[in-house]
């Protein structure tokens, strides 16, 4: 069974139930921290009646500075979405470590940005260097991947897609919520991937609600392609794409040709102003819950749930 650990300001907790007991450990990065597994199996079989979790103010088991890197487009029912035909090829992008807040923490959407996204992705935390070249098989996973975090890939779209690129839009402050949890796997839990699935509300609303069945190029093939150009070490996360049910969607294929025909201005113009009427986009005083579980409760990520606030 996976182990789950929450980090605060003053140390790391093992999760039981409702309760956490603090790990005995120096460990300050959550590298350091999966070196020192001793402690946090001790921590979890200890007679310690711990703390309640309710009382803990969590932050994310994600220690920055670190690489985050995310996948595009990484799921059948999300390539549908966004009007994608055909075979998808693998496509990774970084996010700056900067964006990676709590679980608990306010997304902020800043001043410029009108059309704030969701995108809840499962998150995998190296546990063991990745050196370019590397091909990870399946059994394999276990040696390099430690443990799952719930992440969302908050993303601007009006900034996205009128500079067609991916840092600076997923890469403001609070766009990268991570946790609660980081739920540390033993190897028989890997077994088990698959039927986690990857949920998403805003306000009580459900918008994604996927398994990882829906997944195009699942973790072991998609550590062996990043490792073609880019190094990976403990510590550092890697964000798997998100299901479909994301507020932007792909226009229909009779406005998207009519578009196609217009100068980059104009054709902005006129989709934004559609977008406009979208209600699905993120607003000040919303708040977003989610979660990744598997059926049976062998793994479960914990509940995320942030509010959306303005920038001053």
């Amino acid at each position: 069974m996976s182990t789950n650990v929450l980090r605060t300001a003053d140390g790391w907790w093992v999760v039981r139930d409702a309760r956490a007991v603090r790990i005995d450990t120096k460990a300050v990065t959550t590298a350091e921290l999966l070196a020192d597994r001793t402690a946090v199996r001790e921590a979890a079989v200890c007679g310690d009646p711990g703390t309640p979790v309710a009382d803990l103010v969590v932050l994310s088991p994600v220690t920055t500075p670190c690489r985050v890197v995310a996948q595009m487009v990484n799921y059948r029912s999300h390539a549908r979405d966004s009007g994608f035909t055909g075979d998808i090829p693998p496509t990774f992008f970084r996010k700056a470590s900067g964006s990676v807040s709590g679980p608990q923490e306010s997304v902020v959407r800043p001043q410029h940005v009108k059309f704030l996204d969701y995108e809840i992705e499962l998150g995998l935390v190296m546990g063991a260097s990745l050196p370019v070249g590397t091909v990870v098989e399946e059994r394999d996973l276990p040696a390099y991947v430690a443990g799952l975090v719930i992440a969302n890939d908050v993303s601007a779209r009006d900034v996205q897609l009128t500079k067609t690129q991916f840092y600076e839009s997923k890469s403001y402050p609070t766009f990268t919520p991570t946790g609660p949890y980081l739920a540390l796997l033993e190897q028989e839990d890997f077994a088990h991937l698959l039927d986690l699935r990857l949920k998403l509300s805003v306000n009580g609303d459900l918008r994604q609600d996927r398994t990882l069945a829906d997944m195009i190029v699942r973790p072991a093939r998609a550590l062996t392609l990043l490792a073609r150009f880019q190094a990976l070490a403990p510590g550092d996360l890697l964000l798997t794409g998100t299901p479909g049910g994301t507020a932007l969607k792909a226009p229909p294929k009779a406005v998207e040709k009519i578009g196609s025909l217009l100068p980059p201005a104009m054709k902005w113009k006129a989709f934004f102003k559609s977008q406009a009427k979208n209600p699905h986009y993120l607003r000040r005083g919303d708040v977003v819950t989610g979660t990744i579980a598997t059926p049976d409760g062998r793994i479960d990520l914990g509940e995320q749930r942030t509010a959306v606030t303005d920038a001053n």
